[in-house]
């Protein structure tokens, strides 16, 4: 019976050692990647009035729910996420590990060109023993490659006074 018990106690704990990459070895291969094509790309600024502003200095036509039109009528907003390695789904309490390239661009409409792109590699994870609590990995880091930099990297504010 001892046996038993301890056998059910310890498979958890070697059925996810067995289950694939280390965090340690994704978070290697999230390095790996991101030095070959990480990061924020600036190929073109848009300078905008003040209006197409508000008063954060942040772009004022972004929806986010708007898919390629997140970016209104004049820009196309392009996101893809290519799975490495895929998760448990929301809510279970498995350890499971992901592995994920996000890559976001903005294109001009006009001229069809690429102002800008942030690629971005996340490494997410489910912890033992407490499944419950996550860790996750990111590379470049959030401080300088978002999809926020990369907007704001792409429009800028025309410095001129308006007021005549």
């Amino acid at each position: 019976m001892k046996k038993i018990f301890l056998l059910l106690l310890v498979l958890p704990f070697v059925t996810a050692c067995a289950s694939g990459p280390s965090k340690a070895q994704l978070n290697a291969e999230v390095n790996r990647l991101c030095a070959i094509d990480g990061g924020v790309k600036i190929y073109e600024t848009v300078t905008l009035p003040a209006d197409k502003f508000d008063k954060w200095g942040q772009i004022n036509f972004y929806r986010p729910t708007q898919g390629e039109d997140t970016l209104g009528a004049e820009y196309i907003y392009q996101g893809d996420i290519h799975y490495y390695k895929k998760g448990a789904p929301v809510g279970q309490v498995t350890q499971k590990t992901a592995m994920k390239r996000n890559h976001i661009k903005v294109i001009r409409k006009s001229d069809m060109k690429l102002l800008g792109e942030v690629v971005m590699y996340h490494r997410e994870a489910s912890d033992l023993p407490e499944p419950l609590h996550h860790s996750s990995y990111q590379c470049p880091d959030r401080s300088i490659a978002t999809e926020g930099i990369l907007l704001n990297a792409v429009f800028t504010q025309s410095t001129e006074n308006n007021a005549e």
